[in-house]
């Protein structure tokens, strides 16, 4: 009897550590990306329970088959089934959101761009008492163009936020479960998770390293949905949008009185008809200044949207199903979060 008591008491104990892995039409990388996971938690991370997350964003290929076949032998991996795509953001959130980790990795991609090895040096870490433990994509195996654009980015929207996040971090963050509960508490449509954790504070540590070239398959963030992205992290994050819409304005209109006053100067001094000479700046001027506003137009535009995205308050994601959740260890802690995170599941058929 003693004995028995013991083993509840080590069982009742023993940490939890989620990951979190988004799919869309991945078959040719998940079972890779399980075995990966699983392999670390029968070696180095032996000593604590695993819980697999993978957020299916409604794959047409074999994924969920395959997710399925995983699923049913192997207690520790969970799956939500999302009612259709809604993107990689919002399906990834909406999995941190149902996970029950003592500590979540917020984004283990199936495609193993970011390296499942340095989860023991997160948790590491994490044991520590650090708060938040994120990768920092220090070189990239990627063509010049885009990891150019991709720190160019990242530069801009680091130097203008309020929230101080070191270029080069992405969602591969292992966060606390407190970190984890403080983002339950925003109120956000359309979460842009890896700037989130910041600004929900804690000690934080980085460790850098390479973002590999994918190995199977292709990506399906096209550059539309990498586009999106980028301006809901401005738009979410910093001013810098409103603030260069205000000073370029600002200039223009100084540019205009100068030239104006310069030609009038001129046209005194010289005598000259300026009405027929001027026809053609007034036309350059008129399609200018139109095409500026247009723009500008388009900057408040993109802040509207996020507004109205906050004002409707529906869930971050609709899902079909979830798998295996009801075998998760009690922990106390509510599975679904709060009325932002996903509606309860329900059959399509």
């Amino acid at each position: 009897m003693p004995d028995r008591e013991t083993s509840a008491v080590e069982t009742s104990t023993v940490k939890t550590i989620t990951v979190v892995t988004p799919c869309y039409n991945e078959e040719q990388n998940v079972r890779d990306c399980w075995e990966a996971v699983k392999a670390l938690f029968d070696g180095p991370l032996a000593g604590y329970r695993r819980e697999h997350i993978f957020c299916d964003n409604a794959s047409t290929d074999g994924t969920l088959a395959i997710l399925r076949e995983i699923a049913a032998a192997d207690a520790g991996v969970r799956i939500i089934v999302n009612a259709r795509n809604f993107g990689p953001l919002k399906n990834t959130y909406n999995g941190v959101m149902a996970s029950s980790g003592d500590a979540v990795l917020l984004f283990l991609p199936a495609d193993l761009q970011d390296p499942p090895e340095l989860l023991p040096e997160f948790v590491a870490l994490w044991e520590q008492g650090y708060d938040i433990v994120y990768g920092i994509r220090a070189t990239r195996e990627e063509g010049r163009v885009m990891r150019s654009l991709r720190h160019l980015y990242y530069r801009v929207l680091t130097s203008f936020s309020e929230v101080k996040v070191p270029p080069g971090v992405g969602d591969f963050q292992l966060v606390d479960r407190r970190v984890i509960d403080s983002m339950r508490r925003v109120r956000d449509g359309y979460p842009f998770m890896r700037m989130m954790t910041f600004e929900c504070g804690g000690r934080a540590v980085g460790i850098p390293y390479t973002w590999r070239a994918r190995r199977k398959g292709f990506s399906k963030n096209r550059m539309s949905s990498l586009i999106d992205q980028g301006l809901n992290g401005l738009v979410s994050f910093t001013t810098a949008p409103l603030r260069l819409a205000l000073f370029v304005g600002f200039a223009l209109a100084t540019m205009s009185l100068v030239y104006a006053v310069t030609n009038l100067i001129i046209g005194l001094a010289f005598y000259q008809q300026l009405a027929e000479p001027g026809i053609m700046t007034l036309i350059v001027a008129l399609f200018f200044f139109g095409g500026v506003q247009l723009f500008f137009m388009g900057v408040i535009g993109e802040y509207v949207l996020a507004i109205y995205g906050q004002v409707r308050e529906k869930p971050v994601v609709f899902e079909r199903e979830r798998i295996n959740f009801e075998a998760a260890p009690s922990s106390g802690r509510p599975m679904h979060g709060d009325p932002r995170g996903a509606a309860p599941p329900f059959d399509l058929h």
